[in-house]
């Protein structure tokens, strides 16, 4: 996912992205790989991401292979700040990096 994230209903929005994560770990063995280069997310953005994260969360405690690679711009320390602090609550192996293209 890229760009910026401030729809009215979030849920509306992300409710076809949430039911895809929950049926590909269901019907699917693959690792799933989340990576997001985000610039701003409101506050029902940031919820819908904690149920993104919480699903993934579930499923490495089952043994799955889950990850998130999330690219920042560095002029944005809002946006590391955010990472960061979805990262702390997160067990599975979650990279921030600094997108410098």
């Amino acid at each position: 996912m890229e760009g910026d994230s401030y729809p009215e209903n979030s849920f509306e929005f992300f409710g076809p992205v949430i039911d895809w994560v929950e049926r590909f770990l269901k019907d699917s063995s693959m690792p799933l790989k989340l990576e997001l280069k985000l610039v701003y997310m409101n506050t029902s953005s940031v919820k819908a991401m904690m149920d993104i994260f919480d699903l993934l969360e579930d499923a490495y405690t089952q043994g799955r292979q889950v990850s998130v690679n999330w690219f920042y711009d560095p002029r944005n320390e809002r946006v590391l700040d955010l990472a960061d602090e979805f990262r702390e609550d997160c067990s599975f192996p979650f990279e921030i990096a600094a997108d410098v293209r």
